[in-house]
């Protein structure tokens, strides 16, 4: 168990954030252990804490990020609170999200800690992304002048670099043909420099004016009602039937069109087997680019970089396996559950649920 000084509470939140009482702030903390419940933490005054905000707490002898839950109880006398350590630069944890854990482990009677812990599947990313180095040339200098050897290799990193952007060294040794060594040289040279910025979005935007496909009047009457009903902006189920080959795919993607002009994010599951490459064409074809996708055979940089991108909003459309419910969507405005009917969509290990069922829930 933890240690005795870190309270366990129900965590529930309360109105205007953490209490402030005479003793200063407390926040309960869920951790991604499989535990009852959340744990109160004292609020130092050089820190400001949120529900939603990711934070470094001390559990017995290790430090552990948990998720700020809500409001402390003040049932504990401060000088058995332990202090939070600092919050993390992650965008917060979703409301609805939160409340999908709360959910879920109520349901399933499963820990709420086990629940967030398939929330929180890649810890990696909530460390802010790293910046890259680029080379660019250097304004104002005559390479003549500047007594540098312009060798054929050389030239062709200037050459490179005077049609376009600033670009990373690995990127602009392989278009100039050249060795990392190079690119080195000129910049000890000054002729071309080094600077840092944040990498590019990992994904492109899926542009849902883009023609989409030629739908029969039934498709075409069922896609209408699909798009109506997102538009509404209430809460919806619909099942879309049809006999295998029948265009359920193209319609639901007018679904998801409605969606992304409302500027909402979509999440289509699927079953693991039926993402294929096959399927994801279809997609491009309709909205000009790939989309996110999430399943096991993803290596943890790619997990990394894609849970990111969809708290920070950059992933407009996710498709993915059972897992993908957990992601920290911040503008989820569509779910849909393709071939709902498959017995992939249960995890029977772990937390027992059942993905269809609580795609509805969320």
């Amino acid at each position: 168990m933890p240690a005795m000084d870190a309270r366990r509470s129900p965590g529930h939140e309360a109105p205007g954030g953490p209490d402030s009482g005479a003793d200063g702030a407390r926040v309960a903390v869920l951790l991604p252990l499989p535990l009852t419940g959340a744990y109160d933490y004292r609020v130092p005054p050089e820190i400001t804490l949120a529900p939603g905000d990711f934070v470094v707490v001390p559990l017995g002898r290790r430090e552990v990020v948990g998720v700020v839950w809500g409001a402390g109880s003040d049932e504990v006398e401060a000088g058995r609170l332990r202090d939070a350590m600092g919050r993390l630069d992650a965008p917060p944890m979703p409301e609805p999200l939160r409340r999908l854990v709360d959910w879920v482990a109520d349901y399933t009677l499963a820990p709420p800690g086990a629940v967030l812990r398939m929330a929180m599947s890649v810890p990696s990313a909530l460390a802010p992304p790293r910046l890259e180095t680029v080379y660019a040339r250097v304004a104002g200098v005559d390479v003549e002048a500047s007594g540098v050897r312009l060798t054929p290799a050389r030239g062709r990193v200037l050459a490179v670099l005077a049609d376009g952007p600033p670009r990373p060294g690995p990127e602009l040794a392989r278009e100039a043909g050249v060795g990392v060594s190079v690119i080195r040289g000129l910049a000890g040279a000054g002729l071309i420099a080094a600077r840092t910025r944040a990498p590019p979005p990992p994904f492109r935007t899926p542009d849902p004016a883009r023609g989409g496909f030629a739908l029969s009047e039934d498709q075409r009457a069922a896609a209408v009602a699909l798009a109506n009903e997102r538009s509404a902006g209430a809460f919806s189920v619909t099942l879309l039937d049809g006999v295998p080959g029948s265009g359920k795919t193209e319609v639901y993607f007018e679904a998801v069109a409605s969606a992304l002009e409302a500027g909402r994010q979509a999440l289509v599951l699927v079953p693991e087997i039926a993402l294929t490459a096959q399927w994801l064409e279809r997609f491009e074809e309709r909205f000009g680019v790939l989309p996110a996708v999430w399943h096991s055979d993803l290596t943890q940089a790619q997990r990394r970089v894609t849970w990111r991108a969809v708290a920070e909003g950059q992933v407009r459309v996710m498709v993915g396996a059972r897992s993908a419910l957990f992601l920290p969507f911040a503008e989820l405005g569509l779910i849909i559950v393709d071939e709902e009917h498959d017995t992939s969509f249960k995890q029977e290990d772990g937390v027992i649920y059942h993905a269809r069922d609580m795609a509805v829930v969320r």
